[in-house]
């Protein structure tokens, strides 16, 4: 993960796009951190990166877990 100023980010956006497609970049302000830049080498990734951390895909997922772990579901090699 990559720290980089505010202010380089402002004057170099394009490239930085272009690094953030191979690794995270933490943008600070005044030394902190204030945000991430995160790249995209296409469309899968982006639709991927949406899903990871959409809310609701993530609350279905805890709780099709906690059912399997209950002893409710089919196990792959019924199906």
């Amino acid at each position: 993960m990559k720290k980089v100023a505010l202010s380089e980010v402002k004057d170099d956006l394009s490239k930085l796009l272009r690094m953030a497609e191979k690794e995270e970049i933490v943008i600070t302000r005044h030394g902190k951190p204030a945000g991430i830049l995160v790249g995209f080498k296409s469309e899968d990734d982006w639709f991927d990166y949406r899903l990871e951390n959409d809310p609701r895909f993530l609350q279905r997922v805890l709780r099709a877990r906690q059912s399997l772990r209950a002893g409710k579901g089919v196990k792959l090699e019924d199906v």
